[in-house]
This record gives C-alpha cells, structure tokens and sequence, in this order.
C-alpha cells in the first residue's frame, strides 16, 4: 500500500471517529432531562453529576499524555472510542441511581482518552499532509453532533425509553468503529515511542493557547446551555422558536469547519483565528444588544461562524509549537476544553442571575477577544507552519479529496 492511500484511509478512519463522537455525545447531553427523570436525580444533585464527567474527562486527558509515552495514541483511540458507546448504552440500561454514575464516570474517563488521542492524531495527520485539514475532522464532530440531537429529538418525540433511543446508534457505530480502527494512522506507526516532552518553559509556551482554549469553550458552553432560555426569556420568543438557536449554531458550526481548512490555506491560520475571533465577537454583541428574537437568531448564527474555526486550529498550533511533543502538547490543552465546559454554563447563569442576562453575554464576549491577543501563536515563524510552509507543502500533499474520503 502507497503512502498515499494509506494517508487517505487513515484520514478517513479518523474523520468518522470524529463524527462518531459527535453522535455519542449529542445523544447523552440531548437528553439529559430524560436520564434525570430514569433515575430521580434532583435538580441540586444534577450538576454535581454533570460536572463529574469533565472533570473525569480532564484526569484521562492527564492520564492518556502518560499512556501515549508507551503505546501510540491509535491504540488508544481504538480501545477508548467503544467504550465511549458502551458507556452510553450503560447510561440508558440502569435502574438505580448507582448505576448511572458508574456509567457516567466511565463515559467520562473514556472520552478524556478519546478526545486527547483523536486529536494526537489528527495533528500527526496534518503533519504528515503538510497543510491544514484539522478543521475538516471537526466539521465531522459538527456533523455528528446534529444527527445525534436529530436522533435524541426523535426518541423524546415518540416517548422511547433511553436504553431504546442508544441501542440503534451503538449497534450500528460500534461495529464500524473497530471495522474503521484498523486503518489509523499516526507518525508512529504504531510503534511505542517516547516523546521529548515539552522542556524547561515548555508549559508557558503553550499556556496562551491553552487560555484560548477555555475561553473558546466557555462561549460554546454558554450557546449550548443558555441560548433557549435567553431567546424565550429575555427576547419573548415561543418556546417553539426558542429550540432553534442550538440548530442553527450547529449547522453554522458545521457548515464553518468545512470549509474553513481552504481559509486556512488560503489566508493562514493567524488571519482565520483573528478573522473568527471578531465575528464571535460581534454575534455575543448582536444578542446582548438583540431587541427581538429573530436579530438574536442572527448573533447565534455569527456565534456558529465565529467560534468555529478556533478550537481545531488551537490543537493545530499546539502540535506546530512543539513538533517533537505533540501529544503531550495536545494532551495538556485538551484539559482546557473540559476547564471551559466547567466554568462557562455556571459563569453566565451567576452574572445573569445577579445583573442581567444580557450583561451576561458580554462576558463571553470579551473572554473570546482574548484570542486576538494570543493570535499569534497559532502561525508564527516559531510555530514552524506559517502560511508560505501550508501553501508550499500543500502543493506537495496528497489531495484527498480526490480519493472520495474527504472528511
């Protein structure tokens, strides 16, 4: 087998792991309400359960920067991924409230393993490809995520149980998970080798990017969490209407991730980060400013087109920041994603509780400008990836998407 086909099968194996995670997780954060019901989880003890799973997911981040030290980050990914789904099942077969922790914590251990070694991965990949394609394998995570919720809405639709709504998708996706492992590619071949770490002052280095992480993720979080209650609440839409913010953001998230690695390309990663940062920016201003609404649908929209493109090209930077480290590098940010799930949701519902939930949405707003400060970091001359090496390197790499397996 070429190198080039086996880089194409590679990819492609790793884009569907993306969209896999995608569907598992929309499914359990989808229906939340449903497994609080299933178990007769008060309300005052629901987010001690939400919270455990990033903080699980953070401690298996930590775990998996060790783990990849003597196996390759493949191996990890391709034992972590069905255990995510089994876990899943897990969460929607118990009976007593017992069980669904067990359940949880184990999702959340497994998918701190997942997302660390999807995304080793896919920075090797890009590596390899010599130009950016990071964004492509989150534009898989976005296409999951709106098919898993599709999925969610339909079990909630016709009143099925949980164990019901999950058994459809894991009987389908775990098979081809273990099918699609196989051809997963990193730089080592499956070979355990050690990486050099990060070195004296390596931490600070990669600390502005791991703050661009969390901020990233506290405004994802708060359109998660926050943007049907703002629409219906603050904006006097029908609760109806108010389900429709998410959607959007989703297909905007999607639609921006595919073809943002062409930006990248094109302009750099620096003028894409800068360029994402400022239309988050002004979509947090158009719903905080949102007299009605339909104008606060369209700051949801700039939200969806803005955000997007931040957290696959932060991971990208990472591994350009450290080229002999990467793993480790993609490990320790990775905790920042579970740092800014954690803080965003409470963050903006304390402020809007205690001021107004339209002075909320500035909060976030001037947390993501953080980013223009840092932006650097994501195509300097240090990081070793500008725009020249993309374009020149690109010129030289495989154009899967003439192999029909483009993410």
């Amino acid at each position: 087998m070429t190198d080039d086909v086996r880089l194409r099968r590679g990819r492609g194996a790793l884009g569907f792991s993306f969209f896999v995670q995608g569907v598992a997780f929309a499914l359990l954060v989808t229906r939340i309400p449903a497994i609080q019901d299933r178990y007769g989880i008060s309300d005052g003890l629901l987010p001690a359960f939400l919270a455990a799973v990033p903080i699980l997911a953070g401690a298996a981040s930590v775990a998996t920067e060790h783990l990849v030290k003597r196996v390759a980050p493949s191996v990890v990914l391709r034992w972590a991924q069905p255990v995510v789904l089994l876990a899943l099942l897990g969460v929607g077969a118990g009976s007593q409230m017992w069980h669904v922790a067990v359940a949880l914590g184990v999702f959340g251990l497994s998918v701190g393993a997942l997302d660390a070694s999807m995304n080793m991965l896919g920075v090797s990949l890009q590596r390899a490809y010599g130009r950016s394609i990071m964004l492509g394998f989150h534009a898989a995570y976005s296409l999951g995520g709106i098919l898993g919720a599709s999925a969610a809405w339909a079990g909630a639709h016709w009143h099925l149980g949980l164990f019901v709504s999950y058994l459809p998708a894991v009987a389908v996706l775990l098979p081809l998970v273990l099918l699609g492992s196989r051809r997963y590619v990193d730089h080592r071949r499956g070979e355990a080798v050690a990486e050099k770490g990060l070195g004296a002052g390596g931490f600070k280095l990669l600390l502005p990017l791991c703050l661009v992480m969390a901020c990233a993720y506290i405004g994802d979080s708060t359109v998660a969490n926050w943007s049907a209650k703002y629409l219906q609440d603050v904006l006097g839409s029908s609760e109806q209407m108010a389900t429709v913010p998410y959607n959007v953001y989703m297909v905007t998230t999607l639609i921006g991730r595919a073809v943002g690695d062409l930006g990248v390309r094109r302009f750099g990663a620096v003028a894409v980060v800068r360029g994402g940062t400022l239309v988050a920016a002004c979509g947090f201003a158009v719903v905080a400013a949102a007299p009605g609404a339909w104008v606060g649908m369209l700051g949801f929209t700039l939200l969806g087109i803005g955000l997007c493109v931040i957290v696959p090209q932060t991971f990208a930077a990472a591994g350009r920041l450290f080229p002999g480290a990467s793993d480790t590098a993609v490990a320790r940010l990775n905790i920042f994603n579970y740092v800014g799930f954690l803080i965003g949701s409470p963050l903006v519902g304390g402020i809007g509780d205690a001021w107004s939930y339209r002075g909320a949405m500035l909060v976030p707003m001037v947390l993501v400008l953080v980013t223009l400060f840092y932006a650097r970091s994501f195509g300097s001359d240090g990081a070793r990836y500008g725009v020249g090496h993309e374009r020149r390197a690109g010129d030289r790499a495989v154009d899967v998407g003439r192999g029909g397996n483009e993410v």
